[in-house]
């Protein structure tokens, strides 16, 4: 999602709920191939990329895309022009994220499904 998102010449912030799992997903993407390589950097990195990868710190420079990983939406969402909430099956996170829904739903959002 990162990479096509980045690869249309939006700038994206991926909220990971854990600075744990932050890292995981920077491991994951610095593993792409190299003809899919999308620059990034986590949130505490002094260089700024096109993608930062954050841990719910409110980001300065980033209102374009944000990819929501964590289970509740952060204060500062509202300021992004695409929101997108990755659902998983996984019982225990699924409650959470049909509140989320909700959350987004109940305060006017457009709301678009898309099956992965």
């Amino acid at each position: 999602m990162a990479e096509k998102a980045y690869h249309r010449g939006h700038r994206v912030l991926i909220n990971a709920d854990t600075e744990s799992n932050a890292k995981t997903i920077d491991d994951l993407l610095w593993s792409q191939k190299a003809v899919s390589f999308v620059p990034h950097a986590l949130m505490s990195s002094t260089t700024p990329e096109d993608v930062t990868i954050t841990w719910g710190q409110e980001p300065d420079n980033h209102d374009d895309v944000l990819i929501n990983l964590a289970l509740t939406a952060p204060p500062w969402f509202s300021r992004f022009q695409r929101v997108a909430e990755v659902v998983s099956q996984d019982p225990s996170a699924l409650a959470a994220l049909r509140d989320a829904w909700r959350f987004y739903r109940d305060r006017g959002y457009p709301l678009k499904k898309h099956d992965l």
